[in-house]
């Protein structure tokens, strides 16, 4: 049954305003709910360094305010084991700014928005109680409840897989005015990441493990870490003629996986589920990751209680597998440098989270059709898949075309028939599209190449 013939009377709180709140909650007011985000104003200003990639994703989402004033690309300086590259670009983006606009799209949708900091979330026999500080509403109650707080959600006592625990100080400097660009530099002890705005504000951060770094104490703190950046090649011109303003945040960038992201009536989504290495550059991607998937999870857990394992099932599954990816990416790019490899820095992160390979070339053998859960019509169902080794979560269509048909039809065809011959005459593609189909299935390895 399609999902918009369900009653859709649950009310949705949904905690934390940034990407994946405002994902989850655009789709879930797509779905026909009623919902109601909070969101607090980040405490200091942020910028981020964001690719074309994260904003089609942001604009997949849904959102159109939120990149309505967004800068052009600027250049990016990469050095790392001793080399430098300047071929890429990043587009910064002022944290701040996006996030309002997320509100605003919030608000266009009809979404609820309070700005409010959250004080005590409690479980109640109808759903959850949330006690909001700084609104002219004191409480709200859920049906169900979206934790998207980021890394900063409380862990409220779930199983969490961590990385090597690594922490981020930022500090601003201020400049002259200047072209926007960034860099990152590897250092002996950890690596930089910095940010120059056309106003003349810098956003200079360095990235050291917590055990290891031997760090002063608080009032020594600027001083080592100015020490640290003048040293920087990289540095020079986001220093010069600048000068530090302000503290020096210190922000957590381990990264966790919630071994447990979902129940009957909560869910996490983006950092709250999982946190990447900033090194790996795709935060805000990998957080929409599971903030897209998650109204359908939600959908079937509200209007499906006896699908509700099928739908945890797949969104665990998904929440687990993203993050071993984005993990193996920056355990990967940690093993490139190679300047100081017994620093305890580098020698954990270049072996965690494992040894498999980020990408493994597929073995047609390993082919398999399967039942696995699936997002159909806003809802998880479960489906003909097709796994392969590289793909264990399976492969459902390729422009619209169920794959387990495709590999049964071919694992059991005669071997003098002609893959393409075998889905014009086993299936009744047109010879256009058996012959476009049979071009993928050997480019991506489903076929074995004829010597």
């Amino acid at each position: 049954m399609n999902s918009s013939t369900h009653n859709k009377t649950a009310h949705i709180v949904v905690l934390g305003g940034g990407p994946a709140g405002g994902a989850t909650a655009l789709g879930l007011k797509t779905l026909g709910y009623d919902v109601t985000v909070i969101a607090e104003p980040r405490p200091f200003k942020a910028v981020e360094g964001v690719s074309e990639r994260v904003v089609e994703g942001l604009r997949n989402a849904g959102f159109k305010q939120a990149l309505a004033n967004l800068p052009q690309p600027s250049p990016r300086l990469a050095s790392w084991n001793g080399a430098t590259n300047s071929a890429n670009t990043e587009m910064l983006i002022n944290r701040n700014e996006l996030d309002q606009g997320i509100g605003r799209d919030l608000q266009a949708a009809g979404v609820h928005l309070v700005h409010s900091r959250v004080g005590k979330v409690s479980e109640t026999d109808e759903g959850f109680s949330v006690e909001l500080k700084g609104s002219d509403v004191a409480q709200l109650n859920a049906d169900f409840l979206v934790e998207a707080r980021g890394r900063s959600a409380p862990a409220a006592g779930l199983e969490r897989l961590r990385g090597s625990e690594t922490v981020s100080l930022l500090q601003y400097w201020q400049g002259e005015p200047c072209q926007p660009q960034s860099a990152a530099e590897s250092f002996e002890d950890g690596w930089a990441w910095m940010a120059a705005w056309s106003d003349g504000t810098r956003y200079l951060q360095l990235t050291f493990d917590v055990a290891s770094a031997d760090l002063p104490d608080k009032a020594q703190l600027i001083d080592h870490c100015n020490a640290i950046l003048r040293n920087l090649p990289s540095a020079q011109s986001f220093i010069a003629n600048a000068e530090p303003t302000g503290v020096i945040h210190a922000r957590t960038s381990t990264p966790i996986l919630c071994r447990e992201a979902v129940g009957d009536n909560w869910i996490r989504v983006g950092d709250a589920a999982m946190a990447v290495d900033p090194l790996s550059g795709n935060g805000i991607f990998q957080a929409l990751s599971s903030a897209l998937q998650a109204p359908a999870v939600i959908n079937t857990l509200l209007q499906h209680p006896d699908k509700r394992s099928l739908a945890k099932q797949f969104y665990q599954q998904r929440v687990d597998h993203l993050f071993h990816r984005f993990a193996r990416i920056g355990r990967d790019f940690y093993a490139s440098e190679e300047r100081w490899w017994d620093n305890p820095f580098w020698a954990t992160r270049r072996n965690w989270p494992d040894n498999q390979p980020l990408h493994q070339e597929t073995d047609p053998d390993s082919l398999q059709v399967v039942c696995m859960p699936v997002v159909s019509n806003g809802l998880i169902e479960e489906h003909e898949v097709v796994t392969t080794n590289d793909q264990p979560l399976g492969i459902w269509h390729l422009n619209g075309i169920p794959m387990a048909p495709v590999v049964r039809a071919l694992q059991n065809r005669d071997e003098r028939v002609s893959p393409q011959t075998c889905l014009q005459t086993g299936l009744g593609m047109s010879p256009e599209i058996a012959e476009g189909m049979t071009r993928w299935l050997y480019q991506n390895h489903w076929l074995k190449a004829v010597s």
